[in-house]
């Protein structure tokens, strides 16, 4: 059975007990490098594409380790450079059928998200994995817990309105504890999943 949302609320909160500061720096540094790329003249958004799987993919090793008392490590954040094809084709995929079925309306585009939203998670258990590969198993994974991933994300809206109403500064402690979370809910919904068609290590392909 699936832990409950305010469960896993809870379960990241224990997690980020005396990491806080870590958490904080980690994220801190993650989005600070992605402004930093995307502000350069002549490269812009194509840069932070560019190095956007590789440092979402080190962003979420450095999470899960969190959540999973590995001895997250802030060098853990660069991880992703050494998969860098693979983060790169995860991360543009992911974005290019975002994007595609939001021009089918809004709710078509955050279904998809929700569907997708596994992928970097995925990767980080099974780097033998490639990127389409890593978005067809979160589509799989994500069947059926679409609904309570969003209710997850509505349970922040909170947090998100105190974090513009602080003009930004609550951010620093509210995005890293919703990653937590988000990795408290691959976790469990991964733990709890007896789907034939997950593929997690295996050359077989998934059907979308």
């Amino acid at each position: 059975m699936l832990t409950a949302n305010r469960d896993l609320m809870q379960q990241a909160r224990e997690s980020l007990k005396g990491n806080w500061t870590l958490a904080v720096i980690g994220n801190a540094i993650y989005l600070i490098l992605l402004f930093l790329v995307q502000g350069i003249p002549l490269i812009g958004w194509i840069g932070g594409l560019v190095i956007g799987g590789p440092l979402t993919l080190g962003w979420t090793i450095f999470f899960l380790n969190l959540v999973r008392r590995q001895q997250a490590q802030l060098a853990q954040l660069f991880d992703g450079f050494y998969r860098f094809v693979n983060a790169f084709l995860a991360c543009l995929l992911m974005i290019l059928f975002i994007f595609l079925w939001s021009l089918l309306l809004l709710i078509p585009g955050i279904v998809a998200y929700l569907s997708y939203s596994m992928t970097f998670f995925i990767l980080t258990d099974h780097p033998e994995m490639e990127g389409l590969e890593a978005l067809r198993n979160s589509k799989v994974l994500m069947k059926g817990n679409r609904w309570k991933l969003f209710c997850l994300f509505w349970r922040f809206l909170g947090w998100f309105l105190l974090g513009v109403l602080s003009l930004g500064i609550g951010f620093l402690w509210i995005v890293p504890y919703l990653q937590t979370a988000l990795a408290q809910f691959y976790d469990d919904v991964k733990k709890d999943s007896a789907n034939p068609h997950l593929v997690f290590g295996s050359p077989q392909p998934i059907h979308p």
